[in-house]
């Protein structure tokens, strides 16, 4: 309960940081299709560019956000020199499951084209995602049954990164995540059609989880079940906990990305992980 209060009171720190970041990237917006949360953003590094892509899966509860609430994001990627794509998706309560990983799936394929019409390589890709983003980027990477059904090819996919994901609906699942949960499916629906670790198939790409065992929304428990899961099968893994002093859950999910890699060591961590991939 302790954390989930640090949870709350961390919002306004975090709204004053988003406030004060520069735009010094300006993305493209490509529509993927006709709902207006169907479309991604793509972030054109400036300086040198590295070899691999980014693909960004926002979090929000699956029922708020978009990559416009998150250019901080792209942009910090971009600036660090990787070509960067954010993806939107429908959302719940509105959008009931499995929309929300159709769209990832469509959005991904379609993204992908995109940057092969603009001459960027993409033999390399990195995807990741936080809490909601999490949830639905392991599917994409793991979940072999969505990813024959909405034709998707991840053979160019050579690392996944979750921070903060809700991965099994069975482990410590917290009032407030019952409660999207609740939103996110239709009454009586096999929620093992949309828990990551139900649908875990292992492949070839190597895994990074990033958690805090402060979070206060979503327990640390999440990424231990879809670590064992990984390591069950095999697949390189590794579980990072934040070791950061601001380690509730927007902090460190999406709120690292208005630190520094010199300010923050889950930052550091994910980059340094991308780097050496």
């Amino acid at each position: 309960m302790k954390d989930y209060w640090r949870e709350m009171f961390s919002y306004p720190s975090l709204y004053y940081k988003l406030a004060k970041v520069k735009k010094i990237i300006e993305p493209e917006r490509i529509d993927y299709g006709s709902d207006k949360h169907q479309f991604f953003l793509y972030f054109k590094p400036r300086e040198a560019v590295k070899e691999k892509v980014i693909v960004w899966i926002h979090g929000g509860g699956w029922n708020a956000g978009s990559p416009d609430d998150f250019r901080y994001v792209g942009q910090s990627f971009a600036t660090e020199g990787y070509h960067c794509v954010s993806l939107g998706y429908r959302l719940s309560p509105k959008n009931k499951y499995p929309v929300q990983i159709e769209d990832v799936c469509m959005a991904y394929s379609k993204a992908m084209e995109y940057l092969a019409g603009q001459g960027i390589d993409c033999s390399k890709v990195i995807v990741t995602g936080p809490s909601a983003g999490a949830h639905l980027s392991s599917i994409l990477c793991y979940g072999k049954k969505y990813q024959e059904k909405c034709n998707v090819d991840i053979s160019k996919i050579v690392g996944f990164i979750g921070v903060a994901g809700p991965y099994a609906f069975g482990k410590n699942i917290s009032n407030t995540v019952k409660i999207l949960l609740g939103q996110l499916f239709l009454k009586g629906y096999d929620r093992t059609e949309g828990e990551p670790v139900s649908l875990f198939s292992a492949n070839h790409i190597p895994m990074l989880l990033i958690h805090s065992k402060h979070d206060g929304l979503i327990d640390y428990a999440q990424s231990e079940a879809l670590y064992e899961k990984a390591e069950e099968a095999g697949l390189y893994c590794e579980l990072y906990e934040v070791v950061d002093k601001i380690n509730t859950h927007s902090a460190y999910s999406a709120g690292m990305f208005l630190e520094t890699r010199e300010t923050n060591q889950a930052l550091d961590k994910l980059y340094t992980w991308i780097e050496t991939l």
